[in-house]
């Protein structure tokens, strides 16, 4: 069982009401309740995961409060890691490593068959895993000092717009905003908290919803799809994914917003980026931060040789590819963005752009088209269910194969292009996310109408889970 788009449209209102009549600390109560409410509501069984990660990481950033001994200190951090990794490596990546070391000794005639559990993923765990990781990887390096508040903690934690899907929280950025009092969001304030909400709605159901049902059918048999058919597959995976997770970020930051809590920005045109590089500071932006300061700083960075940044860079991808899926796809799809960082930090500017530069249609148009077209070919490993059916998909585009291609996806995939660049262009344009609210009234009328009915058309079908919702 999960939460749908009316039962969230009906969750919300109740604790904001609620929240607005209460003290601090009656506020973060309500928002520990609810937010463990909201995550039992997919599995109660698992709620007991989070509450050791959160106590843990508590517990250890007191303990690092009170030894100064830098040998007892990395003791007691390392205690962290081994829990949360240890956590998360058991119910996600246990049956993965396991398959891979039997099919590797079989391979070798050892005859291994070490147990496969068939273990249920806690959903959000690689999430919240990080959330709580943030904290005391901070609280260790003393750039944060630690909490004396295991309910505000364990709020940072478990904040129920952002626990099963990200943004991934920073307790430098959001600790401290549970630890005093919030002010109420004014008028404008609001509105923009609800254009995200309704914006996210939009992304999800209208687009992502509306394109899954091609996805499934080009992906699930591509055999017996022509060749424009299979592009057509992906490109709307690409507009999928991209719709699905930005939806539910926006979702997640207008809640937030009417919550008097600042969530990190997730999206920022990431379609429109002229380099990988660039990609990658415009997409699952809370990811690939966390993975620069915890993961790439730590192993070297960019301070070493270049062939140490480029072995950094392939290892960071790498790992952030299997944190999408235990799965050899996810980790070759990550293999695939790391190798292209490192080749346009060897033989382009491309590491140096400036992503904020405006965007000029006459000398961006092309690298845009062309980024775009890569990062769809490794959108192909992401998607598909084995190495091998990636490869196969995209050998049948390569045949050219001939064919019809089903009218509906060509324009559910045009209308939903037509509609993310005029969302995108709008915001890039203006760096605003909720630059529509300052339309005048009609024609915000009129922008309001053209979400909402997609929403209603779009919302009649079979309820799509959000993608990452599996992560």
């Amino acid at each position: 069982m999960t939460f749908n788009s009316l039962q969230y449209a009906l969750f919300l209102p109740v604790v904001v009401a609620i929240y607005w009549q209460l003290r601090r600390r009656a506020q973060n109560w309500l928002l520990l309740v609810a937010s463990y409410f909201f995550y039992g509501v997919f599995d109660w069984r698992f709620l007991g995961l989070l509450m050791i990660s959160t106590g843990t990481d508590y517990t250890v950033g007191r303990l690092l409060e009170v030894t100064e001994d830098e040998r007892r200190r990395k003791l007691v951090f390392t205690c962290s890691l081994i829990v949360n990794l240890g956590i998360l490596g058991f119910f996600k990546y246990w049956d993965f490593f396991t398959g891979e070391a039997t099919r590797l000794a079989n391979h070798l005639g050892l005859g291994l068959s070490p147990p496969v559990l068939k273990i249920l993923l806690p959903v959000g765990i690689s999430f919240y895993t990080f959330h709580g990781m943030s904290y005391t990887f901070d609280v260790y390096r003393r750039h944060l000092k630690p909490t004396h508040s295991l309910l505000s903690f364990a709020v940072f934690v478990a904040f129920f717009p952002q626990l099963v899907a990200g943004p991934i929280g920073r307790a430098q950025l959001q600790l401290p905003q549970f630890e005093r009092d919030r002010a109420r969001p004014d008028w404008d304030q609001t509105k923009r908290g609800l254009m995200l909400i309704l914006q996210g709605l939009f992304k999800k159901v209208a687009i992502a919803d509306a394109l899954a049902p091609f996805v499934t059918s080009a992906f699930g048999s591509p055999g017996t799809t022509s060749s424009l058919g299979l592009v057509v597959g992906v490109y709307a995976f690409a507009l999928q994914i991209y719709g699905d997770f930005a939806g539910y970020s926006d979702v997640a930051r207008g809640s937030a917003i009417l919550l008097g809590i600042d969530l990190p920005e997730n999206f920022n045109q990431p379609y429109l980026s002229r380099t990988i590089t660039e990609f990658w500071r415009r997409w699952h932006i809370s990811l690939s931060n966390w993975l620069r300061d915890y993961l790439y700083v730590p192993l070297g960075g960019n301070r070493g040789s270049q062939w140490a940044t480029y072995r950094n860079l392939m290892l960071t991808m790498l790992i952030g590819g299997l944190w999408h899926g235990a799965a050899l796809t996810f980790v070759v799809w990550g293999g695939i963005h790391g190798l292209l960082l490192a080749v346009e930090r060897r033989f382009s500017k491309a590491a140096k752009l400036d992503a904020n530069r405006p965007w000029n249609l006459r000398t961006d148009l092309l690298p845009t088209l062309i980024t775009f077209q890569i990062v769809c070919v490794a959108w192909v490993f992401f998607r598909a269910n084995s190495f091998s059916a990636a490869i196969h998909y995209l050998g049948d585009i390569a045949r050219l194969r001939g064919g019809s291609v089903d009218p509906n996806a060509a324009f559910t995939l045009l209308y939903a292009t037509a509609a993310m660049l005029l969302i995108d262009s709008v915001q890039r344009k203006t760096h605003d996310h909720t630059a529509f609210v300052n339309w005048s009234p009609a024609t915000r009328g009129v922008f309001y109408a053209a979400l909402v009915l997609p929403i209603v058309v779009f919302s009649g079908g079979t309820p799509v889970p959000f993608i990452y919702f599996r992560f």
